[in-house]
């Protein structure tokens, strides 16, 4: 008999589950939540220093993640120097700041024209090639936000 992951675990761990089983669901969920969060976020901020690794989708991805798994971490990651002007600009505004809007541009360039120069077969530089172009078009879509003066 196949069982779900779920069936698998509460039959193996009767002990850990006890008999609310809605509740091992939402820790399940959570747990999941979390360590999709913690990974995408580790994910992030080695894109700060890594070519072809985006930073803004993964630091997006783990706030959404730590909204439904810890508010604690999520107020953290909405409260840190490096991120919060950024996020809470996207959670209010769907918008970006337009120097951050051309340091994304920039970076991300710099990042793909380093590995379509390092990368040596043809049909991975027009790959690259048509990502770089896919990202900066996606970038110049989003909304800008007037500069504070």
């Amino acid at each position: 008999m196949f069982l779900s992951p779920f069936q698998f675990i509460r039959t193996s761990f009767p002990i850990v589950w006890g008999s609310n089983v809605n509740e091992a669901n939402a820790l399940i969920r959570r747990s999941l939540f979390l360590i999709t969060g913690l990974l995408s976020l580790l994910l992030g901020v080695a894109g700060i220093f890594l070519p072809l690794l985006p930073t803004v989708p993964f630091v997006l991805l783990s706030g959404y993640c730590f909204a439904r798994s810890s508010q604690s971490l999520h107020r953290w990651l909405h409260q840190h120097p490096w991120f919060a002007d950024a996020l809470n600009n996207w959670a209010r505004e769907k918008a970006m700041r337009r120097s951050l809007k051309r340091r994304a541009m920039l970076m991300s360039s710099l990042s793909f024209l380093i590995s379509i120069v390092l990368v040596s077969q043809v049909w991975l530089k027009v790959m690259l090639i048509l990502w770089w172009l896919g990202l900066l078009y996606y970038l110049y879509r989003i909304p800008e936000l007037k500069e504070a003066s």
